[in-house]
């Protein structure tokens, strides 16, 4: 082989290289993504890892989750900061609608909130009446986590606690009305059953997050099945006409698919153990 001959094999090497280098570049930059704000329950779950790849599949698009509690995921909503808002607390999702920051609120997919606490359950809580269990709670003093953190969960065990006679309505929860082993961690629904699970006390959960729950010492579910526990979730778009800079078309893309029969599909078949997690029923509204 004549060494003129090597140099422009060499060359061309060199340009094949150059131009697949070029075209993933190409493709890098025109990847499409869009940023959720969504709630821990929907991350620590593990309902994400199953539904975005599905998601992914259908419309090439990449979600990138910011997963904090419902309050703190509309705050960035209305700031901005994501394209789509993925939570569960239908009052301030109504409410994000009728400011303008969304055109329109979508109804996903539902569970039910759970309380869980130590298995011999030394407050009496066990039973259907989650307003009755949490009165007990509060007269023995019986040590309780509060997630604290203006999340779904935590509005939704604010308006129980109101149920339950030991607060006025839209009043806050004076603690001492709650007993005094009443806690706030300001934390996720994850540390806050860690921390549940290593003190022995009651906490409030979701049950997909319950579900997915490796650790949980002696820890039981006590309290299901009242009406009061429903956990509707709800998506929405960000309003690109407040926030031109934010990707309404992909944002849009995903609430069509995942409100779509391939969507409600995905979501119904996560299941842990066999036990489904998530309900969809978008198609039912």
């Amino acid at each position: 082989m004549s060494l003129s001959f090597k140099r422009r094999s060499n060359a061309g090497i060199r340009a094949s290289l150059a131009a697949a280098v070029f075209f993933l570049a190409v493709g890098a930059v025109h990847a499409e993504t869009i940023t959720m704000a969504s709630t821990t329950s929907t991350e620590q779950s593990g309902l994400f890892s199953h539904l975005l790849p599905a998601f992914k599949k259908a419309s090439d698009i990449d979600v990138k989750v910011v997963a904090v509690g419902t309050g703190q995921a509309i705050d960035m909503a209305k700031r901005g900061d994501a394209d789509v808002l993925f939570v569960h607390d239908t009052a301030a999702e109504e409410r994000f609608v009728a400011e303008g920051f969304s055109a329109r609120r979508y109804p996903v997919m539902y569970n039910d909130f759970v309380l869980v606490g130590p298995k011999a359950d030394p407050a009496g809580t066990k039973g259907k009446d989650i307003a009755a269990a949490l009165k007990k709670i509060a007269t023995v003093n019986a040590p309780f986590v509060s997630r604290g953190d203006k999340s779904g969960t935590d509005a939704a065990e604010r308006r129980l606690w109101t149920q339950a006679g030991v607060a006025e309505a839209g009043q806050l929860v004076p603690n001492d009305r709650k007993g005094t082993g009443y806690r706030e961690c300001g934390c996720g629904m994850g540390p806050a059953l860690n921390i549940a699970a290593s003190s022995g006390a009651y906490v409030l959960a979701d049950r997909g997050t319950w579900l997915s729950f490796k650790n949980r010492a002696d820890l039981a579910v006590l309290v299901e099945g009242d009406k009061r526990l429903f956990n509707q979730y709800g998506v929405m778009v960000v309003s690109p006409a407040k926030f031109p800079s934010l990707n309404g078309k992909g944002a849009q893309k995903f609430v069509d698919w995942v409100i779509s029969p391939a969507g409600q599909q995905t979501i119904a078949d996560y299941k842990i153990g066999g036990e489904q997690l998530f309900f969809p029923n978008a198609l039912a509204n």
